[in-house]
């Protein structure tokens, strides 16, 4: 089971994004704050969970949670500012929509701008090793993944209902044929050769 805090004592958010890798849509972040002790052996990373028990684990963070959130930054913003900066702005706006604020941010990966005050760690692969970690990227990647199968609905072509956004053979040979979308991000290589 993954640990349920870093400290003993802090309020702490538990902050991923999902979305980086993409070639379209918004990259998103969640945050979420467990109660001390909170113990829960079903949450795990959301790319070790199906689309099912994710939906299903999202409702079970909301109803246990002291606090949760979701934000995004459209594609126009990353290719305004970079990804990795629109990466950490999705996780500064989750956190920013906390009540209670938290008073120590665990951050996946090992790359952020300080958030206002709020001291923060950075733990390569947290998402496998925190459970506010994991549900942050729970709730990420659930509202990520709807918000590209509603959009598959009005841009068929580029088959995100089953990608994504993500680098596939599909989505590659859909530009090709069709161009890009409003949704694309025109900073990314787009039509670079599958590896």
């Amino acid at each position: 089971m993954l640990k349920s805090s870093f400290t003993h004592n802090l309020l702490e958010a538990g902050c991923d994004e999902v979305g980086r890798g993409c070639l379209a849509g918004p990259v998103v972040a969640g945050a979420v704050v467990f109660p001390k002790k909170y113990r829960n052996r079903e949450i795990k990373d959301s790319k070790q969970l199906s689309k099912k028990r994710r939906t299903e684990l999202c409702e079970v963070i909301k109803r246990d949670s002291i606090a949760y959130s979701v934000a995004e930054v459209s594609s126009q913003e990353i290719d305004e500012i970079n990804i990795l900066n629109a990466s950490i702005k999705a996780m500064h706006l989750a956190v920013k929509q906390l009540s209670p604020q938290p008073e120590l941010l665990l951050i996946d990966g090992n790359r952020f701008w300080v958030y206002k005050s709020i001291p923060h760690k950075c733990i390569v692969a947290g998402d496998t090793k925190y459970l506010s970690i994991a549900a942050a990227s729970i709730l990420a990647k659930t509202y990520r993944d709807e918000y590209m199968q509603n959009m598959a609905i009005q841009y068929q072509q580029y088959h995100w209902e089953s990608n994504m956004g993500y680098p596939t053979k599909a989505h590659r040979e859909g530009i090709k044929k069709w161009g890009i979308s409003p949704l694309h991000r025109r900073s990314f290589s787009l039509l670079k050769a599958d590896t």
